[in-house]
């Protein structure tokens, strides 16, 4: 008996060990899961040679689209910012949390973004037509397309 309760004991402590904390925050579109998460820094690193791949990332928002919240970007160590969208624009960010900590889960990439959508972006970002006008040729970039964001707590 003492055998039985012993062996209990130690599943119940092995369990609570590995159980994931779920991630606390504002949540929207898909669950993100605990696990496995990335810092920003580190994405173009785990991607490797693949132009597109599934991960989790956590970064801290620098901007927010100032119309609707339909995009946003992170700060990278480059200090480049790096433009997040959501799949299918199932949902939108609010407007005020630059400067908070966000999960992200979805498909990091590395694409050419043509000039066209560089001036609309400035354009939602309220730049000055002299500085939409500037855009003139497309940009390589990291970007990310996010399924679930978690608005962290801390």
């Amino acid at each position: 008996m003492k055998k039985i309760i012993l062996s209990l004991g130690f599943c119940l402590i092995a369990t609570l060990t590995f159980a994931q904390a779920e991630l606390t925050g504002q949540k929207f579109g898909d669950a993100v899961t605990p696990g496995n998460i990335k810092p920003v820094a580190k994405m173009e690193a785990a991607m490797g040679d693949k132009t597109a791949t599934d991960m989790k990332i956590e970064g801290k928002v620098v901007d927010v689209c100032k119309k609707k919240g339909c995009w946003m970007t992170l700060e990278m160590a480059n200090g480049e910012p790096m433009r997040v969208t959501f799949k299918d624009y199932a949902f939108f960010m609010p407007m005020d949390i630059v400067g908070k900590k966000v999960v992200l889960d979805g498909v990091a990439k590395k694409q050419t973004i043509s000039a066209e959508t560089l001036r609309h972006y400035a354009e939602d970002a309220k730049k000055t037509p002299e500085e939409v006008a500037k855009i003139t040729d497309p940009k390589k970039e990291l970007a990310f397309e996010a399924k679930g964001v978690v608005i962290l707590d801390k």
